[in-house]
């Protein structure tokens, strides 16, 4: 039987917590990731601890957002840490995400959509004129033609993007219940995958109290 898919956001400088982390999810039921975000990536030990973890699906969610000069350099920076999973920020441009490409190697390469804490309202604000689905539906046709390996998109535009992108989908904004936080475009679990999500990004609802506890109700979500 196929497993559904889980990346767990480590969202903490604390390396301690990430152990924790790592050590409380490991389920047989589901086949799970773990997302390092810039907190972490900056963080005093977080270099350290990402070189030394062995047998485990690592992201590295950097979100490069530079020239195509500067991004290739990050990337051939970071080459030693052998991230499964790695992001760029689709807006970089085709030239950086081609030139990126070229350089990641074995890791695959994640183009970055609009991000889930933005809304219509907030992508005009920034000089936008067009909606979200629209933009995204542009972004995957782009990271298309870049060759990318995946894309990042909120579970709502996963249709949109399924269009023109044939390769992996992951999907934050993913929330138990009504409770958004400081994400805007949001679905449950179970209504990401019925979208074709092929990755779930999930923190603080798995991370934030009692981690397998917490574990277990998504599993049961699923069901």
């Amino acid at each position: 039987m196929k497993k559904n898919k889980i990346f767990i956001a480590c969202d903490s400088q604390n390396t301690n917590k990430v152990k924790e982390i790592i050590k409380k999810t490991q389920s047989s039921k589901l086949k799970i990731g773990y997302k390092f975000g810039l907190e972490f990536l900056n963080s005093k030990k977080g270099r350290e601890f990402i070189s030394k973890i062995k047998n485990q699906i690592t992201f590295g969610d950097y979100k490069f957002s530079d020239i195509p000069n500067t991004c290739v350099s990050a990337i051939k920076a970071i080459s030693d840490l052998k991230f499964n999973y790695l992001t760029i920020h689709i807006n970089c441009g085709l030239e950086a995400l081609k030139a990126a490409k070229k350089v990641s190697g074995k890791t695959k390469l994640i183009g970055v959509t609009i991000l889930t804490s933005l809304d219509n309202k907030s992508i005009k604000e920034i000089g936008y004129s067009k909606e979200i689905k629209k933009i995204v539906f542009k972004q995957a046709k782009l990271a298309h033609k870049a060759k990318l390996d995946a894309i990042v998109c909120s579970p709502i535009e996963v249709k949109i993007v399924k269009k023109v992108f044939k390769k992996e989908i992951i999907t934050p904004g993913i929330r138990f219940n009504s409770k958004a936080d400081d994400q805007k475009r949001t679905l449950t679990p179970k209504q990401a995958y019925k979208n074709g999500s092929d990755w779930l990004v999930i923190g603080r609802p798995i991370t934030k109290g009692n981690i397998k506890n917490n574990l277990q109700n998504l599993i049961n979500h699923l069901k």
